[in-house]
């Protein structure tokens, strides 16, 4: 019986120990890879789109009445947390306190919207976004109630009027 308890044991220990690890590593090293690589995919168009002014005033600053009328543009990013992140927050929920790997998926969305939005204010002509409002919203069911498991999200859309300003306000 010692060597059929001794296989069981070790059975028992791949079952619930090293796969579900081994699960978790994975999860880690994909959502690490991927955080990455969107990162670096935002740093690069962030720094491609540094001559577009973006700004939550109400007015034109610098706007140039001879072009074309302003328009709305808009921006819109939805990011899913990887599975190792969410089994953190799982954990996290337990004892309270601020996630900070869900402030950092928040704070990627942000970038990718208002990158989004610059992009489609470029692609119209135009060289600046005045009046920016963000807004957040709930896609992936966290926040109907108890007992359902959804993916986490970070959802973050924005939008803001595109115009053009005057050459000697670039």
């Amino acid at each position: 019986m010692g060597e059929e308890e001794a296989i069981g044991g070790v059975a028992a220990f791949v079952v619930y120990v090293a796969l579900p690890a081994a699960a978790l590593l994975l999860w880690w090293a994909l959502g690490r890879s991927q955080e990455r690589r969107h990162l670096r995919d935002l740093a690069a168009r962030e720094a491609a789109l540094r001559g577009v002014l973006v700004t939550d005033l109400r007015g034109f600053p610098g706007a140039d009445p001879a072009c074309p009328p302003p328009e709305l543009v808009c921006g819109e990013a939805a990011i899913a947390s990887d599975g190792f992140k969410s089994w953190v927050f799982g954990l996290r929920n337990l004892f309270g306190g601020e996630s900070k790997s869900f402030t950092a998926l928040f704070e990627r969305a942000r970038r990718e919207a208002v990158a989004r939005m610059a992009e489609a204010a470029r692609a119209r002509g135009f060289d600046a976004v005045c009046n920016v409002r963000f807004s957040t919203v709930d896609i992936g069911g966290n926040a109907s109630g108890a007992g359902k498991k959804a993916m986490p999200m970070a959802v973050c859309t924005v939008s803001g009027t595109a115009y053009r300003r005057l050459p000697a306000a670039r």
